[in-house]
């Protein structure tokens, strides 16, 4: 089991019950295949440097979780084809 730490940033236009469903969607994504998720820091909303996707703002996400070494690769592939993630960043602690 590794440590692991990934940010991402959630689509701004969605509303508030959206948002929640998708932080509960990852960190279930990490509980169901074997890891822990030691904490989610929700940073709340912030507006970008330059425009993403024709988008101005997003809602920040950090999660600090303990998972088996395979586990990141599927956790950007599941990010990767999501429309509500705009940007995501996975790196080993």
């Amino acid at each position: 089991m590794n440590n692991y730490e990934v940010l991402y940033i959630i689509d701004g236009a969605l509303d508030e019950a959206a948002t929640n469903a998708t932080i509960e969607k990852y960190e279930s994504l990490v509980t169901g295949s074997g890891g822990s998720v030691e904490k989610t820091e929700k940073w709340g909303m912030r507006k970008f440097a330059y425009p993403i996707n024709h988008k101005e703002e997003g809602f920040y996400v950090l999660m600090t979780f303990t998972a088996p070494s395979e586990l990141p690769r599927e956790l950007e592939r599941q990010m990767r084809i999501s429309d509500e993630v705009v940007r995501y960043m996975v790196v080993k602690k």
